[in-house]
């Protein structure tokens, strides 16, 4: 429809050679049509440019932004909404696949409730092979969600954390993501703090249907939380990065509450990798949301 609003869909690569063109394709199939399609590659190491210049040949008006060095998904993404004309932003990765009808029900959602700043969905978990693995959120044999608390996902129930998030599956008001000035680019991740960010003064909206395809690499960021190595040191330190800012955005007891239990989790999983140092610095942390919590009581 010509009166249908403009999505941004920025999909970025790193070594996706083997995904890229698949991915790439579940944009272009949409049955939704307004779409503005950017591609960034982040200095693949692999043969992912020689793929996507390929696959431009039949699209040569999409814009190509390729990364001298791979500068991360933080920067990238900001760059390219800079360029881009979208009233709605997805953040697409190069190895997962959009569902055909998925920007259409994220529209409608957006439509229906103009003060959504996210709207999100389920995610089907595959594998390199795109075997089905399981669903981000259990399902029943309908593929509805078995734990209806998603429906109520807010600003304390991804801060305390748990089963609450799905980011590959989200669609931002670009308003509200201009708002916000964009992805923080200290960071090693974007979900979580914009998220946070942006559920403090605007509403998420849950459409119960898988959106997306979310494929399991094992090479991939996600593995990279369970593993001892210096990107995921990197990766859990922001973490704590955004803990503290969560403890300067709280205001009631109960968000300080869910801070701690987040907190907690945060000290477990980094005790079990004996990263002493950001073990003292959650410590710290605990202490002094405990204190705001007695001092609010």
């Amino acid at each position: 429809m010509l009166n249908d609003p403009l999505v941004t869909v920025i999909c970025t690569c790193y070594n996706h050679a083997p995904y890229v063109e698949k991915s790439l394709n579940s944009v272009i199939n949409q049955d939704y049509k307004n779409i503005e399609l950017i591609i960034v590659d982040n200095a693949s190491q692999d043969n992912s440019v020689a793929v996507i210049e390929n696959w431009l040949q039949k699209y040569p008006s999409i814009l190509f932004i390729k990364n001298a060095i791979n500068i991360g998904n933080n920067k990238s993404f900001n760059q390219a909404i800079a360029l881009s004309k979208g009233s709605y932003l997805i953040d697409l990765a190069a190895d997962d696949v959009l569902t055909k009808e998925g920007i259409t029900h994220q529209i409608d959602t957006f439509l229906k409730n103009p003060n959504a700043g996210l709207v999100f969905g389920n995610a089907t978990i595959i594998d390199e092979n795109d075997s089905l693995l399981h669903y981000h959120f259990p399902v029943d044999t309908n593929l509805k969600i078995i734990d209806a608390s998603i429906f109520n996902t807010n600003y304390e129930s991804i801060l305390k954390g748990g089963n609450c998030m799905c980011s590959v599956s989200g669609m931002y008001k670009r308003t509200v993501f201009e708002e916000l000035k964009g992805y923080d680019e200290n960071l090693a991740y974007e979900d979580l703090d914009y998220w946070l960010r942006m559920a403090r003064k605007h509403n998420l909206i849950y459409i119960d249907l898988p959106l997306v395809e979310k494929r399991y690499l094992k090479h991939s960021q996600l593995s990279h939380f369970y593993k001892k190595s210096a990107y995921e040191k990197r990766i859990n330190y922001s973490t704590f990065i955004i803990l503290k800012k969560a403890f300067l955005m709280n205001t009631k007891t109960s968000e300080y509450n869910a801070l701690l239990k987040r907190i907690h989790h945060e000290l477990i999983h980094n005790l079990k990798l004996k990263n002493i140092s950001l073990v003292l610095q959650l410590f710290i942390l605990k202490l002094k949301t405990e204190y705001k919590i007695r001092v609010m009581n």
